[in-house]
Formats: C-alpha cells, sequence, structure tokens
C-alpha cells in the first residue's frame, strides 16, 4: 500500500517594513521553522513562506523623516530582515514582499470578484483627522482609553490588554500619535467588505479543528457582539495600492497583507517552474495550509482572512497556529511601542541555536506569554547543550580517539537501553508534530540524563585503567556516542547549527530513518568542542548597545 506524501504551505505573519527584526519575531519564525525542518527530516513536501508588510501611513511617515522614498525604505529593510533571518537559520523558501508586482494584480482581481459578487459598499463616515498634519488618522497612529477594559495607551482598532476589537471613535480621549494633539472628526466616504455574511460559514469553519480551544473561545467573542463590515480602505496621502476607479483612496493594508501569502507563494511559482499557484489554492487542494500568527492578530486570521478566501472561492487555512507575547520583566516586546531587542544586537552576543533552544523550552501549542529572562536563558544554555548533551559526546568519543584510532565498535554494550531510546522517538515525532517543543526538549533532556547515568555507572575511565581487554571500553563509549546522535537527531529542528557540526562530527547525516540504525564499525572524527559554554558578562553586554 503506498503512503501518501503530505503537501504543506507554511507562512509566517509579515513583519513590518518600518524598522528592525526584533526578538519577538523571531519567536514565531523560529517556532515556524523548527516545525517546517522537523517535517523536511520526515520527507514530507514543504514550503515555507513570508513577506515583509510593506504598506501603511507608518512606512510614508518613516520614509519622511529620513528624506528618502517609500520605495528606497521598504528595499533597505526587506534586505536587513533576510539578513536577520538567516542569521538565525530561518529556511524560508521564498521572503518577498507585498509590495509587488504579483500582489498588485492578486489584490485588484479579488477586489473585482468582492466587487461583483455585491460584497463591497461605501459608506460615508466620520474619521479622525489631525489638522496639525493634514492627514486622515489610521488606527494606529491614535491612541486612547480602551472603552471596554479603560486600559489607557491603547491603539485605535484593538486593545493590547482585553483585545476588544472598536471603532477609533470608540477610543476614551484620542491623541494624535503624529503630532501629540487631539484629533478633530471629519467626513470622509470608505469601502467595506460585508463581512456579516459569512457569519454562518465562520462559525461552522472555527469548530472544524483549524484552531485550537482558546483561539476559538477568543473568535466566539466577536460572534456575540455581532460581526460589522470591514473596512478595506484609506485615504491619501498613503503608501501602498491605489484602489482602481476610487480616487484617493488607497487598499488597507489589511487586506494586501494576507493576500501577501498567496503572492509570495506565486511568486515562489515563478522562481520553482515544478510548482503550480492553483494546485495549493484551489478549493479542492490537497496540500495542507498552516498560518503561524501571534495573538494580538487572530481577528483577521479567524475571520476576515477565512471569508475573504470563501468569497473568492479559494481554499482556507488547514490550521492556525498562534503563540503568546514574548515578554521581559513582564512587558511586551514590541517594535510600535519601543520595547525590543533587535535580532541584529543579539546575534553579536549570542549565538543563534541558544535562541532557539530557549524558545523551544518554553513553546507549547497554547497561547501563553513567553518570559524571557536572560541570566535563565544562560544557565538553561549552559546545562543542558554544554553539561548535558556536548559532555555526552565529548566524554565518550576521548577513549574512542585514544585506544581505537576513532572506530566505533561492532556491537552495543547494552542493546535494550538503545532500544529505550529509539522507543521514545514516537513521542518525540507527537511533541513535534503538535508543536510541543517545550516537551521535546524536556524529554531529551530526561534521556540524556539516562545516557550519563549509563555512562557514569560504567565508569570508562576506570575501566581504561584495569582492564587489558578494551573490547568492553570501546563497546560502552561506543554506546555513548549512539546515544547522543539520538538525541542529537531529536533535536535537530531546533538547532540546526549543532546539527551541522555533529555531522561533521560522526561523519554521518543525522537522518530519522536512520535512528533504528546504530552507527558500528564506523570511524568518528576527532572531537572539537562542538559549543562553547555562555558567561554572564553577555548580559552586559548585550544591554550595554541599549545604553
Amino acid at each position: 500500500m503506498s503512503i501518501t506524501l503530505r503537501k504543506i504551505l507554511v507562512t509566517c505573519a509579515l513583519p513590518y517594513a518600518n524598522g528592525p527584526i526584533h526578538i519577538g519575531h523571531m519567536l514565531e519564525h523560529i517556532q515556524a521553522d523548527i516545525w517546517v525542518r522537523y517535517h523536511r527530516m520526515r520527507g514530507r513536501e514543504v514550503w515555507f513562506i513570508s513577506a515583509d508588510d510593506a504598506h501603511g501611513t507608518a512606512i510614508m511617515l518613516k520614509s519622511k523623516d529620513l528624506g528618502i522614498s517609500s520605495n528606497k525604505l521598504i528595499k533597505n529593510i526587506r534586505k536587513e530582515h533576510q539578513i536577520d533571518f538567516l542569521n538565525f537559520k530561518i529556511s524560508h523558501d521564498n521572503y518577498y514582499s507585498t509590495h509587488s508586482l504579483e500582489n498588485l494584480y492578486l489584490l485588484r482581481k479579488i477586489f473585482a470578484c468582492l466587487k461583483e459578487k455585491d460584497l463591497i459598499k461605501e459608506k460615508e463616515i466620520f474619521q479622525f483627522y489631525d489638522n496639525v498634519k493634514n492627514i486622515f488618522l489610521p488606527d494606529r497612529f491614535i491612541k486612547g482609553t480602551c472603552p471596554t477594559c479603560q486600559s489607557k495607551n491603547q491603539y485605535g482598532d484593538n486593545c493590547e490588554i482585553c483585545s476588544a476589537t472598536y471603532e477609533p471613535i470608540d477610543l476614551i480621549d484620542p491623541i494624535s500619535v503624529i503630532s501629540g494633539k487631539k484629533p478633530i472628526l471629519k467626513n470622509t466616504k470608505h469601502l467595506y467588505f460585508n463581512l456579516p455574511f459569512f457569519s454562518d460559514m465562520l462559525k461552522k469553519w472555527i469548530h472544524s479543528g483549524v484552531l485550537e480551544n482558546s483561539v476559538i473561545k477568543k473568535t466566539e467573542e466577536w460572534f456575540k457582539v455581532g460581526l460589522k463590515p470591514w473596512g478595506i480602505s484609506r485615504d491619501a496621502p498613503y503608501f501602498g495600492f491605489k484602489i482602481p476607479k476610487y480616487p484617493d483612496k488607497y487598499f488597507y493594508v489589511w487586506l494586501d497583507a494576507p493576500i501577501g501569502y498567496m503572492s509570495a507563494f506565486k511568486n515562489l511559482c515563478f522562481k520553482n517552474k515544478k510548482l503550480n499557484f492553483d494546485q495549493f489554492w484551489n478549493q479542492k487542494s490537497n496540500y495542507e495550509l498552516y498560518h503561524f500568527i501571534g495573538k494580538d492578530i487572530i481577528y483577521f486570521h479567524t475571520l476576515f482572512w477565512p471569508a475573504i478566501l470563501e468569497a473568492i472561492s479559494f481554499r482556507k487555512p488547514s490550521g492556525i497556529f498562534v503563540h503568546g507575547y514574548l515578554t521581559m520583566n513582564g512587558l511586551k516586546l514590541s517594535k510600535s511601542r519601543g520595547a525590543l531587542i533587535r535580532a541584529s544586537d543579539w546575534i553579536q552576543c549570542f549565538d543563534s541555536d541558544s535562541l532557539r533552544y530557549y524558545y523551544a523550552s518554553k513553546l507549547s501549542n497554547k497561547t501563553h506569554d513567553i518570559e524571557i529572562n536572560l541570566e535563565d536563558f544562560i544557565y538553561k544554555i549552559n546545562s543542558d547543550i554544554v553539561n548535558k548533551l556536548v559532555n555526552l559526546a565529548s566524554r565518550s568519543s576521548s577513549f574512542i580517539e585514544k585506544h581505537f584510532n576513532g572506530y566505533l565498535s561492532n556491537k552495543l554494550n547494552n542493546m535494550q537501553l538503545y532500544q529505550y531510546f529509539i522507543n521514545a522517538s514516537s513521542n518525540i515525532e507527537n511533541f513535534l508534530e503538535n508543536r510541543e517543543f517545550n516537551f521535546v526538549v524536556k524529554e531529551s533532556m530526561r534521556l540524556l540524563d539516562v545516557a550519563n547515568q549509563y555512562i557514569n555507572e560504567k565508569k570508562p575511565w576506570k575501566i581504561e585503567k584495569i582492564e587489558k581487554n578494551f573490547t568492553n571500553l570501546q563497546e560502552i563509549c561506543t554506546m555513548g556516542i549512539n546515544l547522543f546522535r539520538i538525541i542529537m537527531i531529536f533535536l535537530k529542528p531546533i538547532i540546526p547549527d549543532l546539527a551541522i557540526k555533529t555531522e561533521s562530527f560522526l561523519i554521518s547525516k543525522l537522518t530519522w530513518d536512520s535512528i533504528k540504525k546504530p552507527l558500528l564499525s564506523h570511524k568518528i572524527n576527532k572531537f572539537i568542542p562542538l559549543y562553547k559554554r555562555i558567561s554572564m558578562e553577555k548580559i552586559s553586554e548585550l544591554i550595554n548597545l541599549y545604553r
């Protein structure tokens, strides 16, 4: 019986193109990358895409401040973003931009389809206007007190504290972010997508297995207050794509941003002629589609986006994977609020595997926030990777190199223990599939404790001194190397740099299929330290970059 090959398309939310990638962005891309790397190890066809979200008022204003064009700004930022992701070994197949011909083509095509189906209505509204700067204010350029929970300093579209969504005019004591002055209300016309029309479809869809329970509950809150028509236009001046036949109107960034998933893939199809856009995106597609996102953009992905896809007769996501905020000292790390650690600064002080491993140790398939503590980070890396993982390889290989010219024995000392490690792979597979990376790390460390205890009990350093027949010594140390190898196979999607060094050391690829077959009668390279201990001084080094 033939097994059908899984075909998977994975996306991350699109980083905004007005500033650097910070380690909050990196949380999501690392989470997705671990999942992608695991599925690739299992031989599945996986495509991983993302792009810069390259439109909006913020980009227009930032480029003015810098004295360059918006086009020049987004080109520069995209190059920086790509370097940052490469530094953290994020294995995108394509990292694109929403400011592209593909996105413009798809956006106009989708808008025409929505118009044809009478799903777009024009409505006259009052909108906040900054009469100091002479500009209509987008949601993110108005701050005030949340009308639902009374939290201060919230944006004009949703509250980061209680997740309520609302109209900007509902904000209490609104202030323009641009001028710092109280805005006035001015009438204007805008286009609205008929989101309520899709209420019944969406209620069924969110219960179809695509969402985790806490995300379903959050989405149901919006149904309770009733879905509202969704504004899809913005007034000039604005950096983005103009709406055909509507002078001085531009497509709202939250319409063209999710379409960016499609356009990034369409561009990948142009680069890779074997890929077919329609095969991935048609309603009967046998490909799986997964979006990795943060909990602040649930609304757009569980309501607005699937409604658009339904309206244009395209396939909907197979799953939406939502993570919580990254916090440090209890504060959300946010570029828009100026609280961040840039990825480029982090990589000056620490390696990429360390952050990937630390995130993995905390990441689950739940939407809980993740707290980063730098002292805990250093302790965990030194304890887990240096003291447990690399030490197992080091202490075992020293005897192999010294007495056996680098050759492993032709059999293992304890096949029962080796089988115990093999059996653990089914749990690890489930954890990786379900994005419970914290359990992958926890189980790997438990197994490493078992492996190191085995070496401690066998005491190869004593055998070396008292036994003339070294066969037993070789088999024990070969056992240690093979147990290390299994753990490295489990952790390869999480710490790819260490995996590459391990493959060089073992002169053997770390593949999932090779777990059951130990390395025997095999020559390994001389052991070179695979990972360096991190000093506490590195914390000061990082902090000094922000003083």
